[in-house]
């Protein structure tokens, strides 16, 4: 027997589609995968005429721009301060060349960090764990649609197709104050977490989201998603990232 001891450092593997969908005329949502320093993050735009994707896309380009920190609240302090930055720049934007139109987009964002993840959103793209062959969500809307739920004004059922579903509550871009949501919990190998923009679980039932992710690779989970919206007639533009631990051996 050698002294040399075999290490299984947990890895994160991650995969991203977004989609137009099947009424919109443009495609406003962002996303980027940045595994080499454990983040990923789902935008979804709102204002039309290219406000949207300007504001989505801004985000991911902000972030795009952050390196690692050792410290796990530096870096979430780094996300949210870059958040806010693109608020700030929204906000003027609109002032200084839209008349004061509003253009914003929602964000998820997944942060990894060892056997810790960390969440930080506004609005209504979310974030499922899938773990034991569960599908659990980790946010929480920020909707008029979901504020009625909480205070048991309506039944789930009725949340389905109330009319003021597409209502939101908060975004990056639409008010000087943003409030960012940030949860944080633990991650461990098999795990599967799905960010979305509402495209994804407005088109698709979380059972058939569920069946999706047990496909054998990321890539096929990511295209059985965007498919599965697609052929549900996705009114919506339709983006997800999925990542997932695994382990990789290394002889140390």
């Amino acid at each position: 027997m050698n002294d040399t001891t075999v290490r299984r450092p947990l890895v994160w593997l991650g995969e991203g589609a977004t989609d137009v969908g099947t009424v919109r005329p443009l495609n406003e949502d962002s996303f980027i995968c940045q595994p080499e320093i454990g983040l990923w993050t789902v935008a979804d735009g709102m204002g039309g005429h290219d406000g949207g994707k300007v504001a989505s896309q801004m985000i991911v380009d902000h972030l795009s721009q952050l390196s690692a920190k050792i410290n796990l609240d530096d870096f979430v302090r780094d996300i949210e301060n870059t958040i806010k930055e693109v608020n700030k720049y929204l906000l003027d934007y609109s002032r200084a060349e839209l008349n004061g139109r509003i253009i914003g987009s929602t964000f998820v964002s997944l942060l990894i960090k060892g056997n810790v993840g960390v969440c930080l959103w506004a609005g209504d793209s979310r974030l499922y764990r899938f773990r034991h062959d569960k599908l659990s969500p980790l946010t929480t809307d920020h909707s008029h649609v979901a504020e009625l739920l909480s205070e048991g004004l309506i039944s789930e059922e009725e949340a389905k197709n109330h009319p003021e579903g597409n209502v939101i509550t908060r975004a990056v871009g639409t008010s000087e104050r943003l409030d960012i949501d940030v949860d944080v919990f633990d991650v461990r190998v098999g795990d599967q977490l799905l960010l979305c923009s509402d495209g994804l679980y407005n088109a698709v039932e979380e059972h058939d989201i569920s069946q999706c992710l047990r496909e054998s690779s990321l890539d096929i989970s990511v295209n059985k998603l965007i498919q599965t919206a697609l052929n549900n007639q996705a009114s919506d533009n339709v983006s997800v990232v999925l990542v997932k631990g695994t382990h990789q051996n290394v002889s140390v």
